[in-house]
């Protein structure tokens, strides 16, 4: 596997230059926060950025998404048909994304990209993209990524992996689509015989820094009526007012509504993103809704995240740890809590 050295003053000349073949990607500033946006002619990504508050998963599973056309127009031969919205595809490399995010594509994965079924607008989006990860040095307070199968330096999903130095930048090549996107840029220098080991050891400083923990080890032999069941939900949702964030934050929520809308004799099938947390999610047409009170939509999204999805997928729990949940949540709700409260 091999390892080159950037140093800083060449980063930004070779990302610059990816940027003939790949549409770039990256963190940049957005307020008081960075996110994740395509980069203009001469825009550099952000590696000095701490975190985003919105997860990168947008770049594959947009906000809202048109995916078909039609024509209601009888004077039309295409009347009534619907086609595939016209895409566009081109490479796009993903600079700076952060390994848990890049595990927690790997998850979405699962649910995209099945035997039975496939997203094509997902994975079409996902087989463009090269994923040069940033490592996270210094996690964060509300990191507990080691305990969620992966963590700051997790290669995970990654096609290159980026390790800043301080003085530079050390890429470790994980894929031929790395290896192609280090040849569009110009990065050709090998690293010393010592790169390695320095990885390895700035892995191990990065991990013993994260003192967030959880535990999930009784949950997979529990029965989901066990859990379920349990007397704590409607303590644990008390504070809960549905309001979706969590679930919008979240790098591995995947829910999503789709709707027609019909602007005179022309229409698209849109589809959008939606949240377990709301009472429309589940209402059905008959005005019946199963989870008509706010605790069972909340006993909802963590069920999903640490029972349903281990059991079904038996990849671990549908989280990676980044915490974005839990410094956004308005009413202090902490999954890591509910998580060690179900183990328990």
């Amino acid at each position: 596997m091999k390892i080159l050295h950037i140093d800083k003053a060449s980063w930004d000349k070779g990302v610059l230059k990816s940027g003939e073949t790949y549409r770039l990607t990256g963190p940049v500033k957005d307020k008081d926060t960075h996110a994740f946006k395509n980069l203009n002619d001469g825009e550099l990504p952000d590696m000095g950025y701490v975190e985003t508050k919105m997860s990168p998963k947008a770049l594959l599973f947009p906000r809202s998404e048109v995916m078909l056309t039609y024509s209601t127009n009888p004077h039309d031969g295409n009347c009534n048909i619907m086609k595939e919205a016209s895409k566009a595809y081109p490479p796009r490399a993903v600079i700076g994304i952060r390994p848990f995010d890049a595990k927690a594509i790997q998850l979405v994965k699962l649910n995209f990209d099945t035997e039975e079924y496939k997203d094509p607008y997902w994975l079409k989006a996902y087989e463009a993209c090269t994923f040069v990860g940033l490592a996270i040095n210094q996690p964060s307070i509300t990191d507990f990524s080691t305990s969620c199968n992966t963590g700051p330096f997790d290669e995970t999903g990654l096609d290159v992996l980026v390790v800043d130095t301080g003085h530079g930048f050390l890429a470790k090549i994980l894929s031929t689509k790395g290896q192609a996107w280090a040849d569009a840029a110009g990065f050709n220098i090998e690293a010393g015989a010592d790169a390695a080991s320095k990885i390895t050891a700035m892995k191990k400083e990065a991990e013993a820094n994260i003192v967030s923990k959880i535990s999930v080890d009784k949950i997979a032999g529990k029965t989901v009526l066990e859990l379920f069941d349990a007397g704590h939900w409607e303590d644990t949702a008390f504070g809960c007012i549905n309001c979706g964030t969590c679930t919008f934050a979240c790098p591995t929520c995947w829910c999503f509504d789709i709707q027609d809308e019909t602007y005179g004799t022309q229409g698209v099938r849109i589809k959008n993103w939606d949240s377990c947390m709301t009472g429309l999610f589940t209402m059905h047409g008959s005005g019946h809704n199963p989870r008509e009170y706010p605790y069972q939509r909340t006993r909802q999204r963590f069920m999903h995240k640490l029972k349903y999805f281990m059991d079904k997928y038996q990849e671990g729990i549908m989280c990676v740890g980044c915490g974005r949940c839990i410094k956004q949540c308005p009413a202090n709700i902490d999954i890591r809590e509910i998580c060690n409260t179900m183990n328990q």
